[in-house]
């Protein structure tokens, strides 16, 4: 289950900014040991610097986790560090934008998505399985409202959320018995990037911060993470169940 000290690990992808970026300084304030990866090095590093006032290790690692010799560094920085206990898979990519009606849709356009969103999640968690199973750690997948909503123009981008809701239920279940757990957790809307890109020109100061989520993060972080996995969870609902 979940704990405190920089005994702990967690790798936290898509980390510079928004949601990432948010968990990397909760986890930090817990004293965590933090590996920090995404795209943009300037605002990873700056991060990195924040969250380092807090907990003794932190390393930022600028790279794309769809990159096969990426994914590895990750992991093997997690060994020296001495294993992983904590895999957060948020790096994802919108697709192209504006959003196209899925009839429109280019098939490339689809294809780099889902391998961002979809595959790359999943190859990550391959490469860090056998630290996890060691800690009998946890993987969390951030999806999406738009996985289930069928919404307009959300097609390309629900599609690889939703095959990575199926990834993370289906792992929870193939992985039981080797006492690692895995989760789906829908964030909700937020005023991020990402959700400023798929509403161009338009106000999204109603959304509240990424920061509504901390007390979501607050209680996955202490639960048995055995007894929750399996669970889809929306981190800006009321309250949170453990499944019966």
């Amino acid at each position: 289950m979940g704990g405190q000290g920089s005994n702990r690990i967690a790798i936290i992808t898509g980390a510079s900014r928004g949601l990432g970026a948010t968990v990397a300084r909760f986890l930090g304030r817990q004293e965590w040991g933090l590996i920090l990866t995404a795209r943009g090095e300037k605002a990873l590093k700056a991060l990195a610097d924040e969250v380092a006032t807090c907990t003794d290790c932190v390393v930022p690692m600028a790279g794309d986790v769809a990159d096969p010799d990426h994914r590895v560094r990750l992991v093997e920085q997690a060994r020296k560090l001495g294993g992983l206990d904590v895999l957060i898979n948020n790096a994802s990519t919108l697709g192209p934008t504006p959003l196209p009606a899925l009839s429109d849709a280019s098939l490339a356009d689809l294809e780099e998505t889902l391998h961002v969103n979809t595959v790359a999640p999943l190859a990550l968690v391959q490469e860090a399985l056998p630290l996890l199973e060691a800690r009998h750690g946890l993987v969390v997948n951030v999806s999406s409202d738009a996985a289930l909503g069928g919404y307009q123009g959300w097609g390309v981008y629900g599609a690889s959320k939703a095959a990575l809701d199926l990834i993370s239920l289906t792992l929870a279940n193939e992985l039981r018995a080797r006492h690692v757990s895995v989760v789906s957790v829908d964030p909700g809307d937020m005023q991020t990037k990402m959700q400023q890109d798929a509403f161009p020109g338009e106000d999204i100061s109603d959304r509240p911060m990424p920061e509504v989520t901390l007390p979501f993060w607050a209680w996955l972080i202490g639960q048995d993470w055995a007894a929750i996995s399996g669970g889809r969870y929306e981190a800006q609902g009321d309250s949170w169940e453990v499944p019966a």
